[in-house]
C-alpha cells in the first residue's frame, strides 16, 4: 500500500498536515522531537561511559586482589568442597 506513494503524494500529505496543524504547532513539535533526540544521544553516551567505568573498576579490583594459591602441603580435607565434608 505504501509502495505507491511518490514525491507528489508526500508533498500533498505535508501540505495537509501544515494546513491542519499550522506552522507554529509543527515547529514546536519538531523542537520537542529535536530535544528528545538530543536527550537520547546524551543518555547513550552516558551509558557507554558508565560501562567503561564499570569495566575499569572490575579490572582494577582484579589487579588489586592477589590470587590465592593452595600449597602442596594442604590436606585433602582442605581441598574438598564444603558439601562433601558436611555429608
Amino acid at each position: 500500500m505504501l509502495n505507491n506513494i511518490g514525491l507528489p503524494g508526500l508533498l500533498l500529505i505535508a501540505v495537509v498536515v501544515l494546513v491542519l496543524f499550522g506552522r507554529g504547532k509543527i515547529s514546536s513539535l519538531m523542537g520537542e522531537v529535536g530535544k528528545g533526540i538530543t536527550a537520547f544521544k546524551r543518555g547513550v553516551g552516558e551509558g557507554s561511559r558508565d560501562d567503561d567505568t564499570e569495566a575499569r573498576r572490575i579490572e582494577d579490583a582484579e589487579v588489586a586482589t592477589p590470587a590465592v594459591h593452595t600449597s602442596d602441603a594442604a590436606t585433602t580435607a582442605e581441598r574438598e568442597p564444603v558439601e562433601s565434608r558436611n555429608s
